[in-house]
């Protein structure tokens, strides 16, 4: 799949690096976006893993609210962790039709990875958690795609995708390449 325009990561705090690596590992050209002007020539946005309070501060103070809401229209958009906090109707962007539970797992001591059974795939994923969030509520418009200990913990709504985990912590480009890479235009 030819992909003309690259997918930006939101590089305010987090695990920015880490995403572009598994953007490349599933064949897109991925680029840091520091400023919401950035957000023009993209094909879709990761808002990845890291601390959601602090990323919502940075989305404020750099006026990028407001273009994020915009992208959101019309482009994917892929939240891991606190990416899937802030895609929440209880989080700052309020985008996807969930409601989610910080720190549901508990602590950082308490992070754990877990072999993920998710809807139509044959073959486990391996899934890192870390101080992650879960589902605690979905709208009639939200597939929940996969679920730990009856949580869930990934969801499509439209052209949003919102997982837990962190998918850029494993060497497994699936996630990205059959979720949110058909996604993009």
């Amino acid at each position: 799949m030819h992909i003309s325009k690259p997918v930006g990561v939101l590089a305010l705090q987090g695990a920015v690096s880490e995403q572009i690596a598994a953007l490349e590992a599933a064949d897109c050209r991925g680029i840091a976006v520091k400023r919401p002007e950035e957000l023009e020539n993209l094909s879709g946005l990761i808002i990845p893993g890291g601390e959601s309070t602090t990323i919502g501060k940075l989305l404020e103070r750099y006026g990028f609210l407001p273009a994020i809401r915009e992208f959101a229209e019309n482009k994917p958009i892929l939240g891991t962790c606190a990416g899937m906090v802030l895609l929440a109707q209880n989080g700052l962007l309020k985008l996807m039709d969930i409601c989610v539970k910080r720190n549901a797992f508990g602590r950082q001591r308490e992070s754990f990875e877990a072999g993920l059974h998710i809807r139509g795939w044959d073959d486990s994923y391996p899934a890192v958690f870390i101080r992650a969030p879960y589902i605690e509520w979905a709208g009639p418009g939200v597939e929940i795609l996969a679920e730990v200990d009856g949580h869930p913990v990934l969801a499509r709504q439209g052209h949003l995708l919102a997982c837990a985990f962190h998918p850029e912590l494993t060497e497994d480009s699936r996630l990205l390449s059959r979720f949110f890479v058909p996604l993009l235009p």
